[in-house]
This record gives C-alpha cells, sequence and structure tokens, in this order.
C-alpha cells in the first residue's frame, strides 16, 4: 500500500504550491463575498518556505504533492498564560484524496515542529459557514474560541 509522507517544503515546490494556494482560495471563495475575482494570492511562500519562525510542509504520495500546512510562531497577546503559540494556515488537500488522513499527518508534523519551538498551543481561522473544516478541526482536537464578526459600511 503507498504510503503518505510529510516533508518541508522547498522551493522547488513553488508551482505545485501556488497551484495549491488556488485550491484553498477557489473553497473559500463562497464563503467570503469580499475576496476579489481573479486570481489572488493569499500567502508569500518564498518567505514561507526561507523563513525560521514558519514551517511549511507538504503531504506526497508516490511523489506527488496532494497537500500543505503551515505552522507559524506568533507572539501572544500580553494576558495570556504563554509568550507564542502557533498559527496554522493554508491546510488544504487535494480533493481526491481527501478522507485518507492527509490533513492528520500534516497537523502531526507541525505539531512536532511546533513542540520543538517550546509552543504550546495551536490556532487558526477557519469561517463560521465552513462546516465541515470546522467538523475536522473538532475531530482533531480543536475547540472554537472568539468569533470574529463584521459588517460592511457600503453597498
Amino acid at each position: 500500500m503507498d504510503q503518505i509522507t510529510v516533508r518541508k517544503a522547498t522551493l522547488k515546490d513553488m508551482d505545485t504550491l501556488l497551484h495549491l494556494e488556488q485550491g484553498v482560495i477557489n473553497a473559500e471563495r463562497p464563503f467570503d463575498n469580499t475576496l476579489k475575482s481573479g486570481q489572488i494570492q493569499y500567502y508569500n511562500l518564498e518567505e514561507m518556505i526561507t523563513a525560521s519562525h514558519i514551517e511549511l510542509v507538504v503531504a506526497e504520495l508516490n511523489n506527488e504533492i496532494i497537500g500543505s500546512g503551515y505552522a507559524r510562531m506568533e507572539k501572544a497577546k500580553h494576558f495570556v498564560q504563554h509568550e507564542h503559540h502557533a498559527f496554522l494556515g493554508f491546510m488544504f488537500t487535494v480533493p481526491e484524496h481527501r478522507g485518507k488522513g492527509v490533513n492528520m499527518k500534516i497537523m502531526e508534523a507541525l505539531k512536532d515542529w511546533a513542540v520543538k519551538q517550546n509552543l504550546h498551543e495551536f490556532r487558526l481561522e477557519v469561517y463560521a459557514d465552513n462546516l465541515p473544516a470546522i467538523k475536522a478541526y473538532q475531530k482533531a482536537g480543536f475547540s472554537n474560541d472568539i468569533v470574529t464578526m463584521r459588517m460592511a459600511l457600503k453597498k
């Protein structure tokens, strides 16, 4: 049986990462009508690959990249018990490989990195109406926290 592996992303992965980024954006468009139309970018992928405070990983199956995710060390608010936490993002699995545990393998690799950085908490953002993603993160051990709300001022 073929095995899914997770490794640190490299600059050689850039074309595939750019493609996966568009997958994330297209998956999120139905939840956010403020996104610009056409091709947009969320991430500075080159910086994410080279920065010491970010771990960008990819999941592979048969030498094909099928998923991605990153953990970024962030300074915590001054009133919480820890000084830093790991913020997760770019969590994406190619649709035909969903349901195979790809996201869990990515999170485990990022958890290992975060523990080595002496971080004690994962945080992430997910659209409130993205119920499948919320359920998947809850299954992985996340709990709901603060709800960010917004209101358009112009029509």
